[in-house]
């Protein structure tokens, strides 16, 4: 499995090329409120320059999110998954010790196989990973992870894009409203490459540093709703909803 990263992408988000500064439109999305997602950190405070703690993330390979428990608030070590709508209950064996990077193997069952998830961060939880996976049926899944403190909620986002190349495909988002931040990933039906990017939030506009700043979509309470016309006249489009 690759090992997938949060980074400010190279290119385009969605691998598309750079967009027109005219002739864009934005769709404010209707307002969609997840029932069951966390309105506060599920992170404490003790733990946000620790290893232990939340880290939460999105996945593309199909799609879903997962949320790693890491001693948070007591001993016990788990995750959660869940992806195409299929709950997974992981767990580690790995106890977690003061001063030390935590990198352990996370295991589960999904559809009676086994699930085997391999999570790494730093001392002071710095650069979360997953170094590789083995999730079956999502054979070329990636995670991409980041870790909540207690000022900090980490909200993930599920959806899609679709352009009239034609193309359509998955496009997964990750927002830190106290930060005004936003990271997605991305991948085309049919292809095994996800490509990333990340940008700012002002006034529920997506902003793009790869498109000089320019919207791409909104943000309204707990959907995402966009569209953009790139420089082959390729008008993009993109939807999601929080699921995390």
């Amino acid at each position: 499995m690759k090992k997938i990263q949060l980074i400010i992408a190279a290119v385009t988000m969605l691998s598309f090329n750079a967009c027109k500064k005219s002739n864009d439109t934005v769709t404010p999305p209707a307002t969609y409120k997840c029932v069951s997602c966390k309105t506060t950190p599920d992170a404490v405070a003790a733990n946000n320059s620790s290893s232990k703690g939340i880290y939460k993330g999105v996945i593309i390979g199909s799609t879903g999110s997962i949320m790693f428990d890491i001693a948070n608030n007591g001993s016990a070590i788990t995750a959660v998954m869940v992806i195409d709508g299929v709950t997974v209950n992981l767990t580690s064996n790995v106890t977690w010790v003061a001063g030390q990077a935590y990198i352990a193997p996370f295991t589960g069952s999904l559809n009676g196989a086994t699930v085997t998830i391999n999570f790494s961060v730093g001392i002071s939880g710095g650069t979360p990973t997953v170094t590789s996976s083995n999730i079956p049926g999502h054979a070329d899944a990636s995670l991409n992870i980041i870790k909540e403190t207690s000022s900090n909620l980490v909200e993930c986002f599920e959806g899609t894009f679709s352009t009239t190349r034609p193309e359509t495909g998955i496009f997964n988002m990750i927002v830190l409203r106290t930060l005004n931040t936003w990271t997605a990933v991305s991948r085309k039906t049919g292809s095994q490459t996800s490509n990333t990017g990340s940008g700012t939030i002002s006034d529920n506009k997506l902003l793009d540093p790869s498109q000089n700043n320019r919207s791409i979509g909104t943000l309204n309470v707990d959907g995402i709703n966009g569209s953009f016309v790139d420089a082959n006249g390729n008008t993009v489009i993109i939807k999601g909803k929080r699921t995390l």
